[in-house]
């Protein structure tokens, strides 16, 4: 889901007076998010877009109605000098790519992807760095303001909240005046609110997979079709190597929209006759991404490339800039390695079949780069979550050739309660259903420990029974609740909430992380043999993916500088 987490304990708040709202006039930023959380929960949002599919123009023009109650006309995005990029895995880390390269050519840029991580000022980003606190209060309240002025009964609704961020980010980049905007499409392309961009400079589609099936289609092929949606008559469009057939689909919709479609040459071809190129983003699988955001940094600078309508796009030789801009790229949640001490957390936000099996290659070739304890001491983790109508089963099935020594899973919150942050909230989501769907995925894990098991004779056995950790009805003390018992035990604990299950993990060596409480200590040998590993063990590392809320959540923990 690209939505943010919305959520219960989110206190409704009135709109200030018009003019009101700027920094200092008694309005702080929490107060803008809790009334941005009031804007539509993402289950509605989705099932909004479900309705509208079969008439992509009455959702485009829904939007446009709202962008011109806002203040703004279609044709004042042109003045955005906008790349556009859509794909299902790595549009994101593309865009981010993109953004930092051209930023090295001393260029302003603006940002707008999904989902944030931490603080929801993560999705709109000025010159790399997400707007300050100041700017998103400023922006929203005029945002905010002039659509509820602007209700009548024929306009009587607020736009969702993805629409509504959107919306604000064409504000800020336009008053902000930046050089060029980069824009991540939210969900598919055709029906996206970020559709509603006429006249991009150029657009790109980055690896396509399966996800988001109720909404894209069950197949490559009409999910390719959806991502072509962006493409525009005239526009010069880049795509990364494709199955067959979906890149077929992806032709035949440039023919369709007049848009010349360039094949991007793999970043090998860049690389002939010079050194390695470095980059600011980890795992082989980024080296397409690279690749995409050099073709679309070039024709951003160039605007013209003469070709023929569906072309292999020529490998150039890189600028200085570009090299930078690729070495430089940040891009939190993909990839990042966080060493604190003998514990280092690897957080990828991989969320479907195919970026999992990158982020298990990046995770197995990371963990063997780094040096071995003399003593062989190493306990490996999986921190895990996943969330919507996704096969969980057929994602952890991925995990278990990293031979992890335990498995944890638990919810996308930070604490049990999240009413006093309200980046983290969800609406859609309660405690209950969370855990419900961890204890699945624990039973799942147990069940494919099994399978291997009977596979391969040389695999250890699995060490203890999990269990559920529960806060207490009368204390925060945490209850072991042990599953319906299973013919083999399964290395597993589901724990309530992201702080103790990092607490649990880290057992007080991370200094990001406070040590399990004696209040919080529980009977069950499991839990407590493990603690004991985890405490003695002379490296531990900690594999965090299925969800980049889950990873947003423990980057909020480990590294507290983020949410400042």
């Amino acid at each position: 889901s690209h939505w943010a987490a919305v959520g219960a304990g989110a206190g409704l708040c009135c709109a200030p007076p018009r003019g009101q709202g700027a920094p200092g006039e008694g309005r702080v930023t929490s107060d803008a998010i809790r009334m941005l959380n009031t804007l539509q929960t993402n289950a509605s949002y989705l099932e909004q877009v479900k309705r509208e599919r079969g008439d992509p123009q009455a959702q485009l023009e829904a939007m446009q109605g709202f962008l011109e109650r806002s203040g703004l006309k279609v044709e004042d995005l042109d003045r955005l000098n906008i790349i556009h990029v859509t794909g299902t895995k790595g549009k994101g880390s593309a865009c981010a790519f993109t953004e930092c390269i051209l930023r090295s050519y001393g260029l302003k840029t603006g940002f707008y992807s999904s989902p944030h991580l931490v603080q929801v000022r993560e999705r709109i980003r000025i010159n790399g760095q997400p707007i300050s606190k100041d700017l998103f209060n400023k922006y929203f309240w005029l945002v905010y303001n002039r659509l509820e002025e602007t209700k009548d009964p024929v306009h009587a609704s607020m736009p969702a909240y993805f629409r509504f961020l959107t919306i604000m980010a064409f504000h800020v980049f336009l008053q902000e005046k930046v050089d060029l905007a980069v824009v991540e499409v939210g969900i598919g392309g055709t029906y996206d609110c970020t559709n509603i961009i006429r006249a991009p400079v150029v657009c790109g589609v980055s690896s396509l997979g399966i996800d988001h099936t109720s909404i894209l289609g069950d197949t490559m092929e009409k999910i390719a079709w959806q991502k072509g949606g962006i493409f525009k008559p005239g526009v010069p469009a880049f795509t990364v190597a494709q199955p067959e057939r979906p890149l077929e689909v992806l032709r035949e919709r440039a023919q369709e929209r007049k848009c010349p479609l360039y094949l991007c040459p793999e970043l090998d071809d860049f690389e002939e006759g010079c050194r390695a190129l470095e980059l600011g983003l980890a795992g082989a699988h980024q080296r397409s991404n690279a690749a995409l955001a050099l073709q679309l940094a070039r024709m951003w600078l160039h605007t013209e490339l003469v070709g023929r309508p569906v072309p292999v796009a020529p490998a150039f030789r890189l600028t200085d800039a570009m090299i930078q801009g690729l070495r430089d790229t940040e891009w939190l949640g993909r990839t990042q390695v966080l060493s604190h001490g003998p514990v280092t957390w690897y957080l990828d936000g991989a969320h479907t079949t195919s970026s999992i099996q990158a982020c298990v290659r990046w995770f197995r070739q990371a963990a063997l780069n780094q040096d071995k304890p003399h003593d062989g001491s190493e306990v490996r983790v999986l921190l895990f979550n996943a969330t919507g109508d996704r096969d969980t089963a057929a994602l952890l099935k991925l995990l278990v050739p990293c031979h992890f020594d335990y498995a944890v899973f638990c919810p996308n919150f930070t604490e049990v309660s999240v009413a006093n942050n309200a980046d983290q909230q969800n609406f859609n989501v309660t405690l209950e259903n969370a855990l419900t769907r961890c204890l699945e995925n624990q039973r799942t894990w147990t069940t494919l420990l099994e399978e291997r098991v009977g596979q391969d004779p040389w695999l250890p056995s699995p060490l203890w029974v999990g269990g559920l950790l529960q806060p207490a009805p009368t204390r925060g003390s945490l209850l072991l609740v042990p599953p319906a018992p299973r013919p083999l035990n399964s290395p597993a604990l589901v724990f309530p909430c992201l702080a103790q299950a990092l607490q649990w993990v880290a057992q007080g060596r991370d200094p990001h992380l406070a040590a399990p409480t004696a209040s919080g200590a529980h009977p069950h040998p499991a839990a407590s043999s493990g603690a004991v590993l985890l405490r003695e063990a002379a490296v531990v590392r900690v594999l965090v993916t299925g969800s980049l809320h889950l990873v947003g959540g423990a980057l909020r923990l480990l590294d507290p500088a983020l949410s400042q």
